[in-house]
């Protein structure tokens, strides 16, 4: 990916969504405003630099901006935690050499995190930055069955979410799932931009699909690291879980997810009702979660 267009497209759209008011600047005269949210001069006071530095920045040359400047300019354009790191991934991507070392996510987990997942009652999954997932508990497959009909390997949840018809259903607010699924991917590009397997995933979403073509461009980026999920399942009905995300310390590019229910709740029973489900259908067919 272009880090120069990342950087400008960026910059520009964090631009567009702030008004002088929000940024406490005094406006005069009583004409319109000719460009949405700030103009460069302002970004540029906020962020104590000259109106020629900033201008350099945002047309995506980042070489010498020091991580003063950054915090400045993320300062000035209100960031969020996760917008700020996306910056900064995005200026330290460009200053990478002509032949950057590209870091690869393992295909494969270790088997003692598959024994881990096991042992973990509550659905569990392991997913990288791309969004694939490379492993799961009994209960995780149950849960997301819809997902995993796909024979397509590795499972990959963005491509679920945005192409396959099912996920409409099964995402109760499908808009905010889809809105969740492109601003962790344009996370993930900014933090390896030189990943082809993350490039051809893009590619492939941005053909055929109008509706992550248009988030895509939006720039958004956001933590997935907890929250809740409102699900419609085929065989227990609606669930409302809530879910925690943990890094995998020996391979960083790794996140573990895991969902929980409200106790005493309809989600709860909900829940062990698929799970007694799923071991029932284990203990028949042995093979039929795991050989998927």
């Amino acid at each position: 990916m272009d880090t120069r267009s990342e950087i400008r497209e960026f910059l520009t759209s964090r631009r567009a969504r702030i008004t002088p008011e929000q940024a406490g600047l005094r406006t005069y005269g009583h004409g319109p405003r000719r460009v949405h949210g700030l103009r460069r001069e302002e970004v540029a006071l906020l962020a104590g630099v000259s109106i020629a530095y900033y201008t350099k920045l945002e047309r995506g040359d980042t070489s010498g901006v020091s991580e003063t400047v950054l915090d400045a300019l993320a300062c000035a354009l209100q960031l969020d935690e996760a917008e700020r790191t996306h910056l900064f991934d995005l200026a330290r991507a460009q200053h990478t050499t002509a032949r950057p070392r590209r870091r690869r996510s393992p295909q494969r987990i270790r088997p003692g995190v598959q024994r881990l997942l096991d042992a973990i009652t509550a659905p569990a999954m392991v997913r990288n930055g791309r969004m694939d997932i490379l492993a799961a508990n009994q209960l995780g497959r149950a849960l997301y069955s819809e997902m995993f009909a796909n024979p397509r390997l590795p499972v990959n949840s963005a491509r679920f979410t945005i192409l396959d018809p099912r996920a409409t259903t099964f995402f109760v607010d499908w808009e905010h799932a889809a809105d969740d699924s492109v601003a962790v991917l344009r996370g993930e590009a900014g933090r390896n931009p030189h990943d082809p397997q993350l490039t051809d995933l893009v590619g492939e979403l941005s053909t055929q699909s109008e509706e992550f073509r248009t988030r895509w461009a939006r720039h958004d980026v956001r933590y997935h690291d907890t929250g809740k999920k409102r699900l419609h399942h085929p065989i227990v009905g609606d669930l409302e879980l809530t879910f925690e995300a943990l890094t995998l310390a020996a391979n960083p590019d790794l996140t573990m997810f895991a969902f929980t229910a409200e106790p005493s709740s309809k989600s709860e029973e909900a829940l062990n009702v698929l799970a007694s489900w799923t071991a029932t259908l284990a203990e028949a067919e042995p093979a039929t979660l795991s050989d998927r």
